[in-house]
């Protein structure tokens, strides 16, 4: 594969432009870029003081060099201008809306198309950090898309996913939470999410079989929020349709 194959996201407009970069190397970020590295291996950045990327996380860069990642998911807020209005772009609408889907309508949680970034190679029990080392390999669809609330939404208390999922903060600060019981007043675990930061490790638990446990969990906004929610799907259920 030729180096920094880069593809743009279907959910990219006037206000977030999206990018999947792989092979990459020696790949310029120029202007203020949220940089989340997807891969189990970090990526390496070319600087005065060579840092990286750790594997599963997420940074801010402007005028900076990347020296080596296997991909990269690039997140640039390009108008902040009534940013609220991102919802009226093509592709986005109510979670509420979505066929298929049962959640109240009247809860303003709003959900952009969703891409298929690539196929990644991944020890889900290394992500989960139920092994302190990656050696079981998985090929995983990992798909994205972005989502908008307004301040103080609850956005619905839920503990079943057929994928393992992370969430990179976009603009505005919110908090994944853990509940020991589907009720508010059960909350546990309260991770705040500020711009710029991923969730390093997955809420879920891996079983066998490409099967997860979650505990009772949500989004909450604490300003008007949007996120990027990151889904590795096992990919022998996305090759059935799952």
């Amino acid at each position: 594969m030729q180096t920094n194959q880069i593809k743009q996201l279907n959910f990219s407009g006037g206000y977030i432009d999206g990018k999947f970069v792989e092979n990459v190397k020696d790949f310029h970020i120029e202007k203020r870029t949220i940089v989340v590295n997807p891969e189990e291996t970090d990526a390496r950045l070319s600087e005065t003081n060579p840092g990286i990327i750790p594997s599963f996380s997420s940074t801010i860069l402007e005028d900076a060099t990347i020296e080596k990642a296997k991909s990269l998911l690039l997140l640039q807020v390009v108008e902040t201008k009534n940013i609220g209005n991102i919802v009226f772009e093509p592709g986005w609408d109510l979670l509420g809306n979505f066929p298929g889907v049962d959640f109240p309508k009247n809860v303003q949680l709003w959900k952009s198309p969703q891409d298929e970034a690539g196929i990644l190679e991944v020890d889900p029990y290394f992500m989960a950090r139920q092994s302190s080392r990656p050696g079981h390999k998985e090929q995983f669809s990992v798909k994205v898309n972005l989502w908008f609330a307004p301040s103080n939404t609850d956005c619905a208390i839920h503990n079943t996913h057929d994928f393992l999922e992370i969430h990179t903060q976009i603009l505005g600060q919110g908090r994944m939470q853990k509940f020991k019981v589907k009720s508010f007043d059960s909350l546990y675990e309260d991770l705040v999410m500020t711009e710029g930061y991923t969730q390093i490790v997955p809420f879920g638990t891996v079983r066998d079989n490409q099967q997860y446990t979650y505990p009772w969990h949500q989004y909450f906004s604490d300003t008007d929020c949007i996120w990027m929610a990151i889904e590795y799907h096992p990919k022998k259920n996305h090759n059935q349709g799952e």
